[in-house]
C-alpha cells in the first residue's frame, strides 16, 4: 500500500479518480501538489476537517469551470490558503515563487525541464 492509498486525503471531494478507484491527474504538476498535500497533512500542518473545509469552500466558488478542468487549480488554491492560514508562509511569498515559476516556464527551451533557476529574474547566486 502506497502513501497516497492510507491518507484520507484520497478522499477529498471530487478527486477525480481511475476506474479502479485510483487519483487521477491531469497533468505531473498536479500529482506533485497531490503528494505535497499529503506529506504536509502527514506532518501535521493541518487536519482531514481542515483541508476538506478549505478544498470544499474552493470548490464552490462561483465561476468554476462547468466540466471540472480546474479541480487541481482549487486543489493548489486550498494547499495555498492552508500554507497562509498556518503561518508557512505568506501570499507575497507564494504570489512571487508562482511567478519566478512562470518566467521559468516560459525561459525554459521545449521539451526541457522546467527549474526555477531557469527564472531569468533570479539570477545566478
Amino acid at each position: 500500500m502506497n502513501q497516497h492509498e492510507m491518507s484520507p486525503l484520497t478522499q477529498s471531494p471530487s478527486l477525480p479518480r481511475s476506474p479502479e478507484g485510483e487519483p487521477v491527474f491531469p497533468e505531473p504538476w498536479a500529482a506533485e501538489a497531490f503528494a505535497m498535500t499529503v506529506h504536509l497533512h502527514a506532518k501535521g500542518l493541518f487536519s482531514w476537517s481542515e483541508w476538506a473545509e478549505t478544498l470544499s469552500a474552493q470548490l464552490h466558488k462561483p465561476g468554476r469551470a462547468e466540466d471540472g478542468s480546474d479541480y487541481f487549480d482549487c486543489w493548489v488554491a486550498a494547499l495555498s490558503d492552508l500554507i497562509v492560514d498556518n503561518g508557512i508562509a505568506d501570499v507575497e511569498t507564494i504570489l512571487a515563487l508562482q511567478q519566478s515559476w512562470q518566467r521559468a516556464a516560459e525561459a525554459t527551451p521545449h521539451g526541457r525541464p522546467i527549474e526555477l533557476g531557469n527564472d531569468p529574474s533570479r539570477g545566478s547566486s
